[in-house]
């Protein structure tokens, strides 16, 4: 999930940057920021936030 919201931000990012526009807030939307933000999210998904179940599960199985 946080991959998908990077590369969102990451083509946000883009777009600013060709259009070279700030939508009218420069200390908001500027592009550096938007790098930022996108590296946080790629950072919390290698780190493994946001995956969902994953293969621990505190259940035992009966055999």
């Amino acid at each position: 999930m946080f991959a998908i919201a990077a590369a969102v931000v990451f083509g946000f990012a883009l777009l600013l940057d060709l259009l070279d526009t700030d939508l009218g807030a420069p200390d908001l939307f500027n592009w550096n920021t938007m790098v930022l933000i996108g590296l946080l999210c790629l950072a919390l998904f290698f780190a493994g936030v946001g995956r969902g179940t994953g293969g621990w599960s505190r259940r035992r199985r009966r055999s």
